[in-house]
């Protein structure tokens, strides 16, 4: 088992609730090749995606799977620690309404609308409506690999980190890790820039069918682990020869110039410290059994 400072991890209660789909008026959304549409967006309860599920090819712009919360308290610092302190793998509760009682999990955040993303069973989504009250066992943050000092780690739960099958090379300093896809970062659209990675995603464009066919990315899924290569998310998101970003993808591919399916850090190396491990299984959904591997 990796060795890790799970001890000396705070786990917080934070809390949002189930957000409204959103909707912009004029409707209307100008596309990348000129094209004008309107289409579902984020937030909401998504029944029909869920993680597992494909991320491109939905009639969908920015659509997010399962269930979106947010906290909309009037302080704008709650809402950002509702972001910063929720992890991947996170056990979320829904606190109030007709689905009181459930058991969910956090799959992901979104930036720009400051999101978190989580999956439920179908039985709680049917009893579920806007507005019920979701409380987190926050607990990820300040997670670090004692062997790996160069692998920064975040937004992901000591519970999922244990579950995804890390391989280790303590005398290298090399650490593997399974994703589906390897992914250029010359592709990388919006979040690029960011100050942070601790909140947000950074979207994957696929506008050019030459690369998406060459990388496989017709095949992306909500929940996959995906590597960007020449990426380095250690303090924001930049531009890095030989540096390497792992995440989960959050949110579906997008119509506007610049986005697409959105990724959530998880593991970044500025010195190209991680190995990367092809695995069709590593999905945040297989390690959790949750979305459509649940029961599986």
């Amino acid at each position: 088992m990796i060795r890790t400072n799970e001890d000396k991890l705070v786990t917080i209660s934070v809390q949002g609730e189930v957000l409204s789909a959103l909707a912009h008026m004029p409707p209307y959304r100008s596309t990348h090749d000129g094209k004008v549409v309107v289409l579902p967006s984020v937030g909401g309860i998504t029944y029909n995606l869920k993680v597992g599920d494909r991320a491109a090819g939905w009639q969908a712009d920015h659509v997010e799977p399962c269930v979106t919360t947010k906290n909309l308290n009037a302080n704008t610092s709650m809402n950002a620690a509702y972001n910063i302190f929720s992890c991947a793998g996170n056990e979320a509760t829904v606190i109030s309404g007709d689905a009181k009682g459930a058991k969910g999990a956090v799959t992901g955040k979104h930036g720009g609308a400051e999101h978190v993303i989580m999956d439920f069973g179908d039985k709680a989504l049917e009893k579920m409506q806007i507005g019920d009250k979701i409380g987190i066992k926050a607990v990820g943050v300040g997670l670090e690999l004692p062997d790996y000092p160069t692998i920064k780690v975040m937004n992901i739960s000591p519970v999922l980190l244990k579950k995804i099958g890390l391989k280790e090379d303590r005398k290298s300093g090399v650490l593997g890790i399974p994703v589906t896809h390897k992914i250029p970062a010359a592709i990388m659209g919006s979040g690029l820039g960011s100050s942070d990675c601790h909140t947000g995603d950074y979207d994957i464009q696929l506008f050019d069918k030459e690369m998406v066919r060459k990388h496989g990315l017709q095949t992306l899924r909500f929940g996959d682990f995906v590597a960007i290569m020449d990426a380095d998310h250690s303090y924001g998101r930049i531009y890095m020869s030989g540096a390497v970003s792992v995440g989960v993808v959050v949110h579906s591919d997008c119509v506007i110039s610049g986005h697409g399916p959105g990724v959530m850090t998880l593991f970044t190396s500025s010195n190209g410290r991680i190995r990367l491990i092809i695995d069709s299984k590593a999905n945040i959904g297989y390690y959790l059994k949750i979305g459509r591997f649940r029961g599986k």
